[in-house]
């Protein structure tokens, strides 16, 4: 197997939407988002009052295919982590790294002194990320992903801006495309 062309991350548009979902429903086919929860929070990632980020990963390799995708909201000083996702083929490339190294970019950016969010509590690959970002283990949520009633473990960093490296001067790791 060929290792995967380093993705370019890009900002997510209405036009991303259809095949993120196919993506989505692949990786959590129980309990994925739905078409209008994405619309919904891409309805409030643009413009002067803008509250969420939302990111895509795409292969360039494969005709800009979609290999995963990441979204923040951010209401006062606290930012929650809405998803995170990454195709099955760039597992263990890093790539869900820098989906969360940017999402805590723009925590840093709503000034957010604290970021939050849910992790199913079978999905220890994910609780390893964010554990290597420094988050903890605050509580649980019983029964919070539907429908198969698994729990979510609920996870907290505080100060986010320690957290997300300086880019290095003359590279850009994402592209703005809008």
């Amino acid at each position: 197997m060929t290792e995967p062309v380093n993705p370019v991350l890009r900002e997510m548009r209405w036009w991303h939407i259809e095949p993120v979902l196919e993506l989505e429903k692949d990786l959590f086919p129980e309990d994925a988002w739905s078409r209008g929860m994405f619309w919904s929070d891409l309805a409030h990632a643009r413009g002067p009052a803008a509250t969420r980020r939302y990111l895509i990963a795409v292969d360039t390799a494969e005709d800009d295919r979609i290999v995963g995708y990441a979204g923040l909201a951010a209401a006062g000083d606290l930012a929650d982590v809405q998803t995170i996702a990454v195709a099955r083929g760039h597992w263990g490339t890093g790539l869900g790294g820098r989906l969360l190294t940017e999402l805590l970019r723009a925590a840093t950016a709503f000034e957010c002194a604290e970021v939050m969010l849910e992790c199913r509590i079978d999905n220890v690959r994910a609780q390893k990320l964010y554990e290597r970002f420094g988050f903890e283990a605050i509580g649980f949520r019983r029964g919070y992903y539907q429908p198969g009633n698994v729990d979510a473990l609920v996870m907290r960093l505080t100060d986010p801006s320690r957290q997300v490296p300086t880019p290095v001067q003359g590279t850009q790791e994402t592209e703005n495309n809008g």
